[in-house]
């Protein structure tokens, strides 16, 4: 059998006229492939003869096509200015950055609550019964999917947002330990068992380990999805957004500017934040 052939120069030309719901679509096939291509992988690996020959096929395949959906997304972010930003940094590449182009529409973005709004990283906006879910449930996977990438770089020295979340999640162990999840854990502790380690936490008036892991990606998380909705503005309304909101506090008060941008951008940051101070 022949292996899936890769995209021609005239395909991948055209990546640059793709329509946002058709970068939706690749995100999404990307997500799909690369799950897929783990099974057969771990299928084949499992095998203690020789593995079948459509095995190893739907393996190599799926790798293939993988790749080449990864490509065609590349080539869409290299034609989209705020594509460039994102892959600047490091952990984000060509499948995050085109699902947030995708996903988010800077025109109904006046801050970065909206967009966490529409992530679902609003602990406020409730999904009541009956009514229309009020996040984009796309969106929310693929913020946790960035939250993954910034612990998993988080050792690295170029990762922005790594260093980001290790040093939130070093304040909230502390917090934790302090007892300022006391309420918190209370509220919970019904909904474990008593036999497991989290209960042990929360019977404490703490959160477990892994459940303060969650709030350090999901605030690092929140901090991009503010400097991209800044970013964002800047570059296509060339001004400031109304309330150009960056989380300032990260647990020790001072202002955390976006990574890679102008200088232009970066003087008026400053400029706004001495003007919030005064």
């Amino acid at each position: 059998m022949e292996q899936v052939s890769r995209m021609s120069k005239d395909i991948l030309a055209a990546t640059t006229s793709l329509t946002i719901d058709e970068v939706r679509h690749l995100v999404d096939a990307y997500y799909i492939m690369q799950t897929d291509r783990k099974r057969y992988e771990s299928q084949r690996s499992a095998m203690m003869q020789e593995p079948h020959s459509v095995i190893s096929f739907l393996a190599d395949s799926s790798r293939v096509l993988e790749g080449q959906v990864k490509l065609a997304l590349d080539r869409y972010t290299d034609h989209h200015p705020v594509g460039g930003w994102m892959k600047g940094i490091h952990g984000i590449g060509p499948i995050i950055a085109a699902g947030m182009l995708a996903h988010i529409d800077i025109h109904k973005a006046q801050t970065a609550g909206d967009i966490w709004r529409y992530a679902g990283l609003d602990p406020t906006c409730k999904w009541e019964k009956g009514q229309k879910r009020p996040w984009n449930a796309r969106l929310k996977t693929l913020c946790w999917n960035t939250g993954q990438v910034f612990m998993r770089n988080s050792g690295r020295e170029d990762s922005f947002y790594g260093h980001r979340y290790r040093d939130r999640k070093t304040y909230e162990i502390a917090r934790n330990d302090l007892g300022g999840n006391e309420a918190k854990a209370a509220e919970l502790l019904h909904k474990f068992n008593k036999s497991t380690d989290a209960y042990k936490h929360l019977k404490a008036g703490r959160l477990p380990p892994a459940q303060i892991d969650a709030r350090a990606r999901r605030w690092t998380v929140k901090l991009f999805l503010s400097h991209l909705q800044t970013v964002w503005w800047w570059i296509e309304f060339g001004t400031l957004p109304a309330k150009p909101y960056i989380l300032t506090k990260e647990g020790h008060g001072h202002l955390v500017l976006p990574p890679n941008i102008d200088e232009e951008l970066h003087d008026k940051l400053l400029a706004w934040k001495e003007a919030e101070l005064t």
